[in-house]
């Protein structure tokens, strides 16, 4: 139960003026209702609101493209040839990487069949895929479409990770046993590193070390984690990783994606890949007559130039991920999701479920409730009290009280709605 001084108006907004990063709120263009009063948006898990700084910076490329034509390649302000590499070392801190092993690119899902390409080679009886039983349907569509791709059957080498009976979430005790017994037939783990239902975060490290001693290859969907919790890539071991820019990184709807590939397969002629020329050595690129010679980067799995009013927007809101800081997002989010989680819990465990893991260290800013003998009904009444939520069948209500922009009051008010209509 929380304290009674805790669940009131007056102690949010206590909060907020001690709160360091408060201020940032205020660079973000807050959906309002008709009456002009805000929404209580709690869906960056799904997508992160505009930075106030993106139409401007969408204007100076347009502006230079209406100038310039062709010429802005070269002479624009953000000269567009060398673009996306302006991204690459913001987005590096952001996941935790060295700037060689990033690039920003296409989207999630692309980028994972681009991943899969060079990283699921199944051969004899190693081909399985290890994949969460919930994980995000994309997910599960690529992986089995790539088994297909190799002439294999999903059925046969497709694994499937599931919560143990009345459990949610999973263990990763269970995890590692079933890399233990059978990792010699694992080509592949691939994990969500945050699950878009549970919100349950995995400890990548561990699971990259179990799966590298059994000689398997390991990737991670990283769409809840990027910009929500710090990944540090490069130092968890696993062989790449991609994600979405448009939840917690504020991209835009279908925003860009972007990809990790560890340093260690930067420059392995032998690895597979789709090829395409804007992953070709660009000092002799434009000489377009010479056999791929790929980047001595994650660059070399790009394929082609990118869209730049697209990568406007990325910039835009890493520019203020830099200033802020990961290391500070976190420590909001622990508090501001911690406060979250004591408000609904005072609601009663015989009313309220938190399917998320409690300990901070297995959760990001997502917290995923289930209300008992509650159905979607409910989701719709708080909607019309002003919350933006998202509901997940068959009972859940996700929210994320996103660190960069959400305040102590968002989650007071959007706890005071939910009490209301229970």
């Amino acid at each position: 139960m929380t304290d009674t001084h805790k669940a009131s108006l007056e102690y949010a907004r206590m909060m907020d003026a001690n709160d360091s990063i408060h201020s940032y709120r205020s660079r973000f263009h807050m959906p309002t209702q008709k009456d002009g009063t805000p929404y209580i948006y709690m869906c960056g898990n799904s997508l992160g609101l505009q930075p106030k700084s993106t139409a401007d910076a969408i204007g100076q490329e347009l502006h230079d493209w209406k100038m310039l034509g062709v010429e802005g390649h070269f002479h624009a302000k953000n000269p567009w040839m060398p673009y996306h590499e302006f991204l690459t070392e913001a987005m590096a801190r952001v996941v935790g990487a060295k700037p060689e092993e990033v690039v920003v690119m296409n989207t999630l899902t692309v980028n994972l069949h681009l991943m899969m390409v060079s990283f699921y080679r199944p051969k004899g009886t190693r081909n399985k895929i290890v994949i969460e039983a919930d994980a995000f349907p994309s997910d599960k569509y690529a992986a089995e479409s790539q088994i297909r791709f190799h002439g294999l059957n999903p059925k046969d080498c497709l694994i499937e990770l599931k919560a143990r009976q009345g459990e949610v979430c999973l263990r990763h005790e269970d995890i590692q046993a079933v890399i233990e017994e059978q990792g010699d037939e694992i080509a592949l783990i691939m994990l969500g590193n945050t699950n878009y239902y549970t919100g349950q975060y995995f400890d990548m490290k561990k699971i990259s070390e179990w799966g590298h001693a059994k000689g398997c290859m390991v990737g991670f969907d990283c769409a809840h984690g990027a910009g929500n919790i710090p990944l540090e890539l490069h130092d968890s071991g696993c062989d790449f990783a991609v994600w979405c820019n448009y939840k917690y990184l504020n991209s835009g709807p279908g925003g860009m994606g972007g990809a990790f590939v560890h340093e260690r397969h930067q420059n392995d002629p032998n690895i597979p890949r789709f090829e395409g020329w804007w992953g070709h050595n660009k000092e002799t690129r434009f000489k377009m007559r010479d056999a791929f010679e790929p980047m001595p980067t994650t660059e070399a799995w790009q394929l082609s130039n990118p869209p730049i009013l697209a990568m406007v927007a990325v910039w835009s809101s890493l520019r203020i991920f830099d200033e802020v800081g990961m290391q500070q997002l976190r420590k909001k989010a622990i508090s501001l999701t911690g406060y979250m989680e004591s408000l609904v819990q005072s609601l009663g465990e015989d009313v309220v479920d938190i399917i998320t893991p409690s300990n901070p260290d297995e959760r990001g800013s997502q917290l995923s409730i289930r209300v008992k003998n509650a159905d979607k009904a409910l989701f719709d009444r708080i909607t019309e009290k002003g919350v933006i939520a998202d509901w997940r069948e068959p009972d859940v209500i996700r929210v994320a009280p996103v660190p960069m922009y959400n305040s102590y009051e968002d989650v007071y008010l959007f706890y005071e709605a939910l009490r209301e209509e229970i």
